[in-house]
């Protein structure tokens, strides 16, 4: 199993749903995992070795500005492929390939693509299953659109564009050169279908997950994690900054007009930059890396997702029912999920709606209790141990039929 940072701590939603696959993996097979690791190498290892062999993490290569333009000038791969190209990473691979013999090598993202050669070359009995967490291409389309929308962002909205050929190509080489493909939801299966040229019925559907107990559990109230609404994500991810950006200025001045002892709570490692003035806000709380969310998901009223861009299946709404905080998302935000307005969680997309949707649901408690315990239910199908019989189905089907 291939990851672009180790699996653990899980503390954003590609390392929570690597360490659930990598658990559902290790109940039927023996796993390697070969990971990069953007802190200190030594750090989260023990809990991995209790379910699998370690090798050795990689740092995650330091990439500037410059070399970004000048790899987008000297070659045409997209900059996902680019970012974890590494060769200490690659002599590792290679390392374990030939010196023992693995039925299957499993991606985890199109980042690591550029691996996939390397596994044909040296491994070429392993099968290859690339584990797609977002529909990418569709993922940088999305983004560009949004960013067109606002001048300031123009040159971010032309590099998006310039990626977008390149990412269509690169996708559809992945997916085409995998013996097995996953995807988070029936929306991504379609586009990477699309993407990919390949039927659908090639593509498996293995949805993000959590582990519910996690979250189920009595987390300490403090008046440190207690707060009106609250978003949870990594705060350096282009999706999550664009989110709370929009929030602040079209819809959290009129929440304080209205309501002015409001709080908000940004909870998520690695603020951005561009991230900084709101620190300045009455009500704004910017948490930076916390050791868990659970106490602050707790401690909320209502969990807020203002997402305009975005592929895949968002972990952080399931992580939000599962705590049993009210959620109100974008119809975009809640993609990939068999939710419906009003039962499980609340839409709104314009400013008018989000602040009549906030100030109304502060105000009645009796709805967030409604919310709260139709989100539990709805959560619960989405606990990792669920996830165990699709992937273990997907390893029959890809190394024992030919036995049958």
């Amino acid at each position: 199993m291939l990851t672009p940072q180790l699996p653990y701590p899980p503390q954003q939603g590609t390392s929570l749903r690597n360490l659930h696959m990598l658990r559902a993996l290790a109940q039927s097979h023996q796993v390697s995992l070969l990971s990069f690791s953007e802190g200190e190498l030594s750090l989260g290892l023990e809990p991995l070795e209790s379910v699998c062999r370690v090798l050795p993490p990689v740092r995650v290569p330091a990439r500037s500005s410059a070399d970004r333009i000048r790899q987008l000038a000297t070659n045409s791969l997209p900059d996902v492929a680019q970012r974890l190209r590494n060769p200490e990473f690659s002599d590792s691979l290679i390392r374990a390939l030939t010196t023992d013999s693995y039925q299957a090598v499993q991606v985890e993202g199109l980042e690591l693509g550029p691996y996939i050669e390397l596994v044909r070359r040296y491994g070429p009995a392993a099968h290859i299953v690339l584990d797609c967490h977002n529909a990418e291409t569709e993922l940088q389309r999305r983004a560009m659109q949004v960013d067109f929308h606002t001048p300031s962002r123009w040159p971010v909205a032309l590099y998006s564009g310039l990626q977008i050929g390149r990412l269509a190509r690169f996708e559809k080489w992945a997916t085409q050169q995998a013996d097995a493909i996953l995807a988070v939801s029936r929306s991504d299966r379609a586009q990477l279908a699309k993407i990919g040229g390949v039927e659908e019925e090639r593509i498996r559907v293995v949805p993000n997950t959590i582990d519910i107990a996690e979250y189920e559990r009595r987390w300490p109230s403090t008046p440190e994690v207690t707060f009106d609404l609250v978003f949870t994500g990594k705060m350096d991810y282009r999706p999550n900054v664009d989110a709370v950006l929009w929030f602040a200025r079209h819809v959290w001045p009129e929440i304080r007009r209205a309501r002015p002892h409001t709080t908000w709570a940004i909870v998520g490692q690695r603020p951005h930059p561009r991230l900084e003035r709101l620190r300045a806000e009455k009500g704004i709380t910017l948490t930076g890396r916390v050791p868990h969310i659970q106490p602050y998901l707790a401690g909320a009223s209502v969990c807020i997702m203002p997402l305009r861009i975005g592929s895949g299946t968002r972990l952080k709404l399931i992580e939000a029912m599962a705590s049993g905080v009210p959620v109100i998302s974008t119809t975009l935000g809640a993609e990939g999920f068999d939710v419906s307005d009003g039962r499980e969680l609340l839409f709104a997309d314009t400013p008018q709606q989000w602040i009549a949707t906030i100030l109304q649901l502060l105000a009645d408690e009796e709805q967030r209790a409604m919310l709260s315990e139709a989100a539990k239910q709805f959560a619960a199908r989405y606990d990792w141990r669920r996830i165990i019989p699709l992937v273990s189905q997907l390893y029959e089907d890809l190394l024992y039929a030919d036995q049958r």
